[in-house]
């Protein structure tokens, strides 16, 4: 690895009921020399005492200097929204941003759940699921009725602290309605609701959609940090209109705006979104809402390739005039279903500000402006091939892009790696050592980089 080093660091946090065990755990994700991203966790520490940001800041330190990472070749760290944290990446004097699906997570709690009607009808229907899954017999009673109305489907419970699940509980209790009207006309359940609640779930379960595809998009392993600021757009402009389709739920909307608003004011002056969104082809400066925002992540790029240059003029100049010129070469494009209603506002939002033209230099200020200039690729286009294609192009774009787009938007990565402490730490085996845990999950995590 040279440039590639440079690379996301996600922490998080990791307690166990079942075994007295505090894990500290710390991926890694990059790019190589063909641009395709990999990760990988180097360590999922066993964490003694206080977790305060100082003792959080040594013990990311450690794991660093034990794989010899020097903290100016770490790009950003990914963190979650604890104020420890936020303040430890802070000591250690290097850039971090927040988990961006934790973020999703306040805006839709803040903004339509915590609201006491919407509240009250989620947790009736949290009790209609829990009374099925506590009860053989009821269970048993309720698939009877779903064989004569043919639809065999389980009843979704939810985890509080994921919004998503939530979403998922209540889509399945809209698609089992009948069958259980049917139920209660025979048997009892501790709740039911009301005529009313069920329309309110109905309406609820319409406005959280896209922030359950966006949710799904973020959290894919491709994701990256330049997925935020488009992504923040679409949900401002999906809650901001207004049609027939949306009596009953204007109220919804409006407060999720302002959720919205709230959460992600800031998002687009943040450098580290700002350039990851230039640098990605499907998105480039379409999708910023305010041309002094988008301006100044311009400048603040342009800055950096012309300092890049400088510190790797050698490095730069193999690419050759030959290979500077070369054409743009295409991909093959995706065959895709229909795209959603958020989707749909990907591409319009595109269509919107698209320049067509095209202009190639190997100075960074005209290779930015060339590379701006051309239309962006599909959506659903790789722009990690993108770049691993038009590297000799664009070598100034590549080098930088290489950087800003390894960073994922999310702290996934480390809650699967929790995910898998979970299957190896459990009841039968509470007694493995923090130490011995540790290097199962870490052959588990690694075995496919280590077999390639």
């Amino acid at each position: 690895m040279v440039h590639c080093v440079k690379s996301f660091l996600d922490i998080q946090e990791y307690r166990r009921a079942v075994s007295p065990m505090s894990l500290l755990s710390l991926t890694v994700h990059w790019l190589d020399t063909s641009c395709t991203p990999h990760g990988a966790m180097l360590q999922a520490k066993n964490f003694h005492g206080s977790h305060t940001s100082d003792t959080i800041a040594a013990a990311i330190t450690d794991i660093l200097v034990k794989w010899h990472i020097p903290l100016n070749k770490v790009h950003v760290m990914l963190r979650d929204n604890a104020s420890n944290m936020k303040k430890a990446m802070d000591n250690m004097g290097v850039r971090s941003l927040g988990c961006f699906a934790h973020s999703l997570q306040l805006v839709v709690n803040e903004g339509l759940l915590s609201q006491r009607s919407v509240s009250d009808a989620i947790a009736i229907g949290r009790q209609i699921v829990g009374h099925f899954k506590h009860s053989p017999l009821a269970y048993s009673r309720l698939q009877d009725i779903q064989l004569q109305e043919m639809q065999p489907k389980h009843l979704q419970q939810d985890v509080k602290t994921r919004w998503n699940s939530t979403y998922l509980m209540i889509q399945s209790l809209l698609e089992q309605k009948r069958v259980l009207c049917a139920y209660i006309a025979d048997h009892d359940l501790p709740s039911t609701l009301t005529a009313n609640q069920w329309a309110l779930l109905e309406k609820t379960s319409i406005v959280l959609a896209p922030f359950e595809e966006l949710t799904r998009k973020v959290s894919s392993s491709t994701a990256s940090t330049a997925d935020v600021i488009p992504a923040v757009t679409v949900l401002k402009r999906i809650l901001a209109k207004e049609g027939d389709a949306d009596t009953g739920i204007k109220t919804m909307k409006k407060t999720l705006l302002q959720a919205v608003n709230k959460r992600f004011d800031t998002v687009e002056d943040e450098p580290l979104y700002a350039l990851a969104t230039l640098l990605d082809p499907r998105y480039k400066d379409r999708y910023f809402t305010s041309a002094q925002s988008a301006k100044r992540a311009k400048d603040a790029l342009t800055g950096e390739l012309e300092e890049d240059l400088r510190r790797s003029t050698a490095g730069a100049s193999q690419a050759g005039p030959s290979q500077a010129a070369e054409p743009q070469e295409k991909f093959p494009r995706v065959e895709a279903a229909a795209p959603s209603s958020f989707m749909q506002e990907f591409e319009q939002i595109v269509e919107e500000s698209e320049d067509p033209g095209a202009a190639s230099s190997s100075s960074p200020a005209v290779q930015l402006h060339g590379y701006l200039a051309e239309k962006t690729i599909a959506t659903s286009d790789n722009p990690y091939q993108y770049w691993g294609v038009n590297k000799y192009r664009l070598p100034c774009l590549a080098a930088t892009a290489t950087k800003y787009l390894c960073a994922p938007c999310t702290s996934v990565e480390s809650e699967r790696v929790f995910s898998t402490v979970s299957n190896i730490v459990d009841e039968k085996r509470s007694r493995l050592t923090a130490e011995r845990a540790e290097m199962l999950v870490f052959m588990r995590k690694n075995l496919p980089l280590l077999i390639k």
